[in-house]
């Protein structure tokens, strides 16, 4: 069965008044659960951080070409309405503005945080699904499994020589997922987390990773294994890897059914593969509060908020508005409202990921030649370590 990659998907509306947040794209840009990890500690760092992204938006205005990105997600459930709005969607912008895009499912950093990858199989087939379903072209993104590049992982052992106990355990990222854990001890890979991700990003020599503002701590420390590398090794001037920019993107924040953060992992989510009836049922289980009269105040009133803004960005539509033409109706309206929204916008969406399920032969072989080209890759970039250290025997 042939689908064309050019089909159309609905545009992302980009409501004014939308509240800024951060969807997580774990290290690497790897995307597995919303977060709003920003502490006070970190304002000087976003403020320069922030103002740097703005500036590499507009160079990739001018000449998107001359980028690579590397970005992802962790295989441990199905992907929601928050991976769409805080990520999918740019992954699609920048891939339709000509940003050549490396796209890692991390099977193997499955396992940090727990100790068996339950049906990863399936998990990685809805994955390449779900990117199919919402634009990504394979054309022009490549899409390829953690585990089936050993060149990529063969590269940890050189980048973690590069790297100290105390900067490993000083992460504040690795630190919150150590928090998190569903481990009883925490494991050697989740301990050296960093250092995978900065293999995931430097293999391809990407210089640009959409992160969220938690995970700067991550790409930092890439960027500084990638300048310890090229002063170690790195000869005639010319180093072997790039330091990789972060790109940071004022995603919203959606919180899940129940009020607390949207997480695969709390079951609070509205995933892209719901049906029309699974998408009522779950809006309708959505937590609100105690008065009838609905309005956008995402301080005060964060559940009906969260809601607001969902209709909203589904209408492109300024939340206040949606809000407004809402009014005493109550809580009931706002869900019918958010319901009818969320099914229309998503439709198309939902319409193709039917269409590519009925040849998952196609959707193996897309993520086949992802992981070929991404092994040609990596091959060439562990041959260019291999020689600058002197290990080709």
């Amino acid at each position: 069965m042939s689908i064309s990659a050019t089909s159309p998907v609905p545009t992302l509306p980009a409501p004014a008044g939308a509240s800024p947040g951060t969807y997580r794209e774990q290290g690497g840009g790897k995307s597995d659960e919303t977060s709003t990890g920003a502490t006070t500690g970190t304002t000087i760092g976003m403020s320069a951080a922030q103002r740097r992204s703005a500036e590499l938006e507009e160079l990739i205005r001018q000449d998107p070409g001359r980028f690579r990105v590397l970005t992802g997600d962790r295989p441990t459930g199905r992907l929601h309405l928050g991976h769409y709005f805080g990520t999918l969607h740019n992954r699609v912008r920048l891939q339709d503005l000509g940003v050549e895009t490396f796209l890692i499912i991390a099977d193997y950093q499955v396992l940090t945080d727990r100790d068996v990858a339950d049906r990863l199989d399936e998990r990685v087939e809805d994955l390449v699904l779900d990117y199919l379903a919402v634009g990504i072209d394979p054309a022009r993104t490549t899409i390829f499994a953690h585990s089936a590049v050993s060149a990529l992982n063969q590269l940890l052992l050189p980048f973690l020589s590069l790297v100290s106990v105390s900067e490993l355990s000083r992460n504040p990222t690795v630190k919150d997922e150590i928090a998190h854990s569903r481990q009883s001890a925490v494991s050697g890979l989740m301990f050296t987390y960093p250092a995978h991700q900065a293999a995931d990003i430097l293999f391809c020599k990407a210089d640009l990773v959409p992160v969220g503002q938690d995970q700067l701590p991550h790409l930092e420390l890439t960027r500084t294994i990638a300048r310890r590398f090229n002063d170690r090794y790195g000869t005639g001037g010319t180093p072997v890897f790039p330091e990789p920019d972060a790109l940071l993107s004022a995603a919203p924040l959606l919180l899940g059914t129940d009020g607390t953060k949207m997480s695969k992992s709390r079951g609070n989510a509205i995933p892209l593969a719901a049906g029309a009836d699974e998408t009522a049922l779950l809006v309708r289980s959505a937590k609100t509060d105690a008065h009838r009269h609905i309005a956008y105040d995402p301080e005060a009133r964060p559940e009906v908020s969260s809601l607001v803004l969902l209709a909203a960005l589904c209408l492109g539509r300024d939340p206040h508005e949606v809000a407004a033409d809402i009014g005493d109706k109550g809580a009931a309206a706002l869900k019918a409202t958010v319901t009818e929204a969320v099914n229309e916008y998503l439709a198309p969406i939902r319409e193709r990921r039917a269409r590519y399920a009925q040849d998952l032969g196609y959707v193996r072989q897309v993520l086949r030649d992802g992981n070929e080209i991404a092994n040609e890759v990596a091959e060439t970039t562990l041959g260019e370590v291999r020689a600058a250290m002197k290990t080709l025997y």
